[in-house]
């Protein structure tokens, strides 16, 4: 057998396309649109090496378009966990006994698929069944996906570079163990860049993987699951099931192979599974890793010394790109009196521009929210707002779901920052802004890191290099991931690992080795190279 310590490729963060008018990519994009839409497809669960029908077909929607049928997906049941299960079980052995570079090259192969020919069907189906732009899909779906894979692989080889120390005569060396079990990867709806990784991330590192994503998101599961056959993903190492969430979990966290789960959703749903696990912990051959991302009510905290054109376009991208269905989304903001007339005019501005519509028409900055439940939910802290003396529309406050599930970008002036919308996650294009006078500032950083019980992301924005380091210092824990004159979202891979604590998760940062450490159970072997040979120690020698 050949052997090598082998070196991956250096990865690097896929260039993202911007589909200018005239663009080779944008024509190319188009018709990729032009043929998704002119058919609809049929989606499978895929169970080991099946592909699994069942006779209840539910239909995917286009959020953008609710009279617009994109395909159906057959939907499982208890069976079908246990099948999928059983199926990871079968396949653990094999595919975590394969050698490391093995397993890395499915991953960088689908990257490069990824790069190349599935690019604009997975940019397709996530513009259509989440209703994204193109810009937001190629950011998501195509570019971080890609960048998740190859830096993973990356990530991986250090991680298993890193050894102990040998002392003379010994050689100490560490083994990274794939978990024991099964780990359970369970996606949510907004980025199909973590519907990727939360499978693959365990996948890459020996396990194998129960993985449900949300209904929202099985049009875009599926080119994933395309991707990853095409790239040589063994059977079973991979399972997708399309099952209800309780259902799923009813099986699962009994099961006494369950070894961990990759999570991204609501807090209160990472709530009742901690709970859950914790009550079944009995069953379990091991400790369960828990690994969650869960909601965010994300914060910009202006300083006097801040520009007001800069912090009007950080509100505008980071608050209503994505309809503001990003955990990380500016939410709350704080801005002092002085600078607020400024920043309301050129917010309003921006506003006035802003299209609103179908992701088929390019010119659309902001589209549909994902479906009719998020839709009532979002729209009912709009009405209570225009109902409440306290509150002022600033903007927006409009919506419609006659054809489609659309909130216009809606700006609430609260003059209590304890306001529900100052504390509450919406998930949604609504940010409200509290004004603070300059005096207290001191006291609203204070108030910013006690208003809500979340601590995802954050920023602060100043030109007062004193302000930003107090900021900085007094916020450590209010964010996982913090930025300086930058609107809160847009982590890159690489440059930005994700995540937030509090109850915004566990912090294991998705894009970078701390996420891959939870994923492997280390063995540590000590080899005697001169073993003794008699049990007596010099201490005990005559006098």
């Amino acid at each position: 057998m050949s052997v090598g310590f082998f070196q991956v490729p250096v990865p690097q963060n896929e260039p993202v396309k911007e589909y200018r008018t005239g663009s080779d990519e944008r024509a190319k994009l188009k018709a990729a649109l032009a043929e998704a839409t002119s058919k609809t497809v049929d989606i499978p669960m895929y169970i080991g090496a099946e592909e699994v029908r069942t006779e209840l077909q539910q239909q995917l929607i286009a959020p953008h378009n609710r009279h617009q049928v994109l395909g159906h997906y057959h939907e499982g049941d208890q069976t079908h966990v246990e099948q999928a299960i059983t199926a990871a079980l079968n396949a653990k052995e094999a595919w975590a006994n394969l050698s490391w570079e093995h397993r890395a090259s499915v991953f960088l192969k689908a990257a490069e698929l990824l790069a190349g020919p599935y690019r604009y069907k997975i940019n397709v189906a996530t513009m259509l069944g989440q209703s994204k732009n193109a810009y937001q899909a190629e950011i998501d779906s195509a570019c971080e996906l890609i960048d998740f894979l190859r830096f993973n692989v990356h990530y991986m080889t250090e991680i298993y570079s890193q050894q102990p120390r040998s002392s003379a005569g010994v050689w100490n060396r560490q083994e990274y163990r794939p978990l024991e079990g099964f780990v359970f990867a369970l996606t949510p709806f907004n980025f199909t860049a973590i519907a990727g990784n939360l499978p693959t991330a365990p996948a890459l590192m020996g396990n194998t993987v129960v993985w449900k994503p949300a209904t929202q998101q099985i049009y875009s599961a599926k080119v994933i699951m395309d991707v990853l056959k095409e790239a040589g993903l063994p059977d079973g190492v991979i399972n997708l099931i399309y099952v209800d969430g309780p259902l799923a979990g009813e099986v699962i966290f009994k099961h006494p192979d369950f070894g961990g789960i990759h999570f991204t959703g609501s807090t209160g749903v990472f709530q009742q599974i901690w709970k859950t696990i914790g009550e079944n912990i009995h069953l379990y051959k091991s400790y369960p890793r828990i690994v969650g991302e869960t909601g965010g009510k994300d914060f910009v905290l202006v300083h006097e010394s801040a520009d007001p054109k800069t912090v009007a376009t950080a509100l505008i991208r980071g608050a209503f790109e994505y309809q503001g269905q990003k955990c990380s989304a500016a939410s709350r903001a704080y801005l002092p009196t002085t600078l607020w007339e400024q920043i309301r005019e050129y917010m309003l501005a921006d506003l006035q521009s802003i299209k609103m519509g179908s992701v088929e028409d390019f010119r659309n900055f902001v589209n549909a929210v994902i479906d009719e439940r998020a839709f009532d939910k979002i729209t009912s802290y709009i009405t209570n707002a225009k109902n409440d003396p306290t509150v002022e529309i600033i903007a927006g406050g409009n919506f419609d779901k006659t054809d489609g599930f659309f909130v216009e970008p809606t700006v609430l002036l609260a003059s209590d920052p304890q306001y529900v919308t100052m504390c509450e996650e919406i998930f949604g294009p609504v940010l409200t802004v509290y004004l603070y006078h300059p005096d207290n500032f001191e006291d609203t950083i204070q108030l910013v890191d006690q208003t809500s019980p979340y601590a995802l992301t954050g920023a602060v924005f100043a030109k007062d290099r004193y302000a930003i380091e107090l900021v900085t210092k007094k916020l450590a824990n209010a964010a996982g991931n913090f930025y300086i004159n930058d609107k809160p979202t847009g982590a890159v891979v690489g440059q930005q690992p994700f995540g937030g604590a509090r109850a915004s998760g566990t912090n294991d940062k998705a894009g970078s080795l701390l996420n891959l450490l939870r994923w492997v159970s280390p063995r540590t072997i000590k080899e005697n190279l001169v073993p003794p040979t008699d049990f007596r120690y010099p201490f005990l020698a005559e006098e």
